[in-house]
This record gives structure tokens, C-alpha cells and sequence, in this order.
């Protein structure tokens, strides 16, 4: 899981969409809800949960907590709008016909893998959805903060300006030396090794995107990875690669419990497909043949420059793929 931090003081309420107060919450026309979580912005609505945080000048902070809220009354209405197309197959007639902002963002993301997978490879423009949201909406507050990030459920946006920089936790169930994780990063190293702790992004690192994948998320994952975590250029980019990398690391094992997509999730995206519910006790052997899958692919991702660094883990053993 992902966490980030940041610290501003709550700024005053510019639009009506934003709440005035601290614990008095303001349902938008559309049905959204918006509250203050002491500096922090949460907005809800349906499946879609984002917590905002802005820094900088006080007017530039309030104005960007204000477009923030304003961009995301109607949100959701109008992707389900064209929730029908987002759940078909990805292809370039399907992406071509996407109107939307946040559906243009969804297909934008999934586009560049389209040539990779072939039609066994079960893609939908949902695969991105989480990370097109935050970055719609981070897009929304402007360039003109020190830094901002929009947390959808474990998907971030984040900007940084000049000199600014973010920590993002991950956690991990193993013991880490984060100094690991940093030499991959800048492209100084890469194989199995154990990563826990914070990581320190930088505005000159170009990274604009955080995202998690893995079959004990909150996504159905169609892979046995424990966490996939990707850095990329934005938000929505991270959201596909983080799912493709996490659905490719797996194996044939009778350890592994697979349910059908739709017994879980009834209206999911991946229908009948078998998403896995349990993994059991995995030897050695099966647990690096599953990560070299996803190593792969990662290392394929990074080479394209569709993303910076992925890191993969599973049971007890993980994998740090970085560009060079």
C-alpha cells in the first residue's frame, strides 16, 4: 500500500463545491461529497476516492483546492456515460471513439501496449482508470503550486515544483534498505532484493505517477504478485503498467485459487476471466519463474521509456527494474 505526505494549512473555501469548515462535509450537485481531512481535500463519489493535498503560495493553494472540487462534480457521470465502451476490449477503433477527458486519458495510457498483447492478452481502458481520475484532477489545480498529489485509493498524481520533492511509503512485510531501492532508481542497480520504507521523489526525477497493483489489492488482479509498484510519467501510465506487470507475474499451480471475475465483481471488466482469490505456499523455483515473467515485462516497459522504475514482490523474494 502507498501512502504520501504533505503539509499546508487548509485554505479558505473559494467555491461551492468546497466545504467551509472542518467535519461539515458538502454534498455537490452531482451527487459527490466533499470534506477537509484537517489540510488535507477528500472527495467521493460511487467507487472514486481521492485525498488532495496542495502546498504553496495561500491564494494558489485555495484556488487549486477550488478548481480540484469543481473538476470533479460530474466526474463520474460522465464516465459512466461511456462505461459501456470502457469495458470492451482495447483496440484502436474502441480508443478512437472514447470523447470524454478521463476516457481520452484511459485510452491515451493503454495505447502504447496495444502492439505488445495480443487478443489472448485481455486489456480495457478501465485498467486505467484509477490514475487517469487523479491526474484529471491534478491537472485541474494548475501549475502553480510548490506541490500538490491526488491519492486515488493508492494511484497518485503528483506535481512538483522547482526544488520540490515527495516522500511515498511503501510498505512491505520484509525488513529493506531503502539506499537499494534509490541506486535503481537513478538506474544504478537492479535484480532481487528487499525494498521497505519511504522513497524520496524529486521534480528533476520527472516522475509524475505512483501506482500499486497486485491480487491482494483492491483490484482483481488476474497474476499471483503480493505488489507491483510503478513510477512513471503520470499517474495513468503507472495504473496500466503496475496491472499488466502484476497480472503477467504468475504460474500454473494447484497452491493458486482462482475465482471467475464477475462471482466477485459482478459488472467487472474481465467477465468470466479467472482472477486469483488465495495463493498458497509456492516453492523457490515457482516464485522466480513467476517474477522473471513480470521482470521482463518491466525491463521491456522501462526500455520503451513507458515507465521509470517498477518493483515486484512476491512471497519473499522481489524484483527492482529501472531504467539506465
Amino acid at each position: 500500500m502507498l501512502s504520501s505526505a504533505a503539509t499546508t494549512a487548509r485554505p479558505p473555501a473559494l467555491s461551492a463545491n468546497l466545504p467551509a469548515v472542518v467535519g461539515q462535509p458538502v454534498r455537490m450537485p452531482s451527487g459527490a461529497m466533499a470534506n477537509w481531512l484537517d489540510h488535507r481535500l477528500h472527495l467521493q463519489h460511487g467507487p472514486i476516492d481521492l485525498i488532495i493535498t496542495a502546498e504553496g503560495d495561500k491564494a494558489e493553494v485555495a484556488a487549486a483546492y477550488a478548481c480540484a472540487a469543481d473538476a470533479f462534480c460530474g466526474l463520474l457521470d460522465r464516465l459512466v456515460d461511456e462505461l459501456t465502451m470502457l469495458r470492451l476490449p482495447a483496440d484502436s477503433n474502441t480508443i478512437n471513439r472514447l470523447k470524454g477527458p478521463v476516457a481520452k486519458r484511459m485510452a491515451a495510457a493503454i495505447s502504447p501496449h496495444l502492439l505488445r498483447h495480443d487478443k489472448a492478452d485481455f486489456i480495457t481502458p478501465m485498467i486505467a482508470v484509477a490514475g487517469s481520475v487523479a491526474d484529471e484532477i491534478l491537472l485541474a489545480m494548475g501549475n502553480q503550486l510548490d506541490r500538490a498529489s491526488v491519492n486515488n485509493g493508492g494511484d497518485i498524481a503528483l506535481y512538483l515544483g522547482k526544488g520540490a520533492f515527495f516522500d511515498i511509503g511503501i510498505a512491505d512485510d520484509r525488513d529493506t534498505h531503502l539506499s537499494d531501492f534509490a541506486m535503481a532508481a537513478s538506474g544504478g542497480g537492479g535484480g532481487h532484493m528487499p525494498l521497505h520504507g519511504r522513497i524520496r521523489l524529486h521534480d528533476h526525477d520527472r516522475i509524475g505517477g505512483v501506482a500499486t497493483s497486485g491480487w491482494r489489492g483492491r483490484s482483481l488482479s488476474l497474476g499471483i504478485a503480493d505488489s507491483v509498484t510503478v513510477l512513471a510519467q503520470n499517474a495513468a501510465a503507472a495504473d496500466v503498467a503496475a496491472s499488466l506487470i502484476a497480472n503477467s507475474i504468475t504460474i500454473s499451480s494447484p497452491a493458486i485459487i482462482r475465482q471467475p471475475a464477475a462471482s466477485l465483481v459482478p459488472d467487472s471488466d474481465l467477465k468470466d476471466r479467472l482472477v486469483t482469490v488465495d495463493v498458497g505456499p509456492l516453492s523457490a523455483d515457482e516464485i522466480d519463474h513467476a517474477l522473471a515473467a513480470g521482470a521482463a515485462l518491466a525491463r521491456q516497459m522501462c526500455d520503451d521509456g513507458q515507465i521509470m522504475t517498477a518493483y515486484a514482490r512476491l512471497g519473499r523474494r522481489s524484483f527492482i527494474i529501472a531504467n539506465e
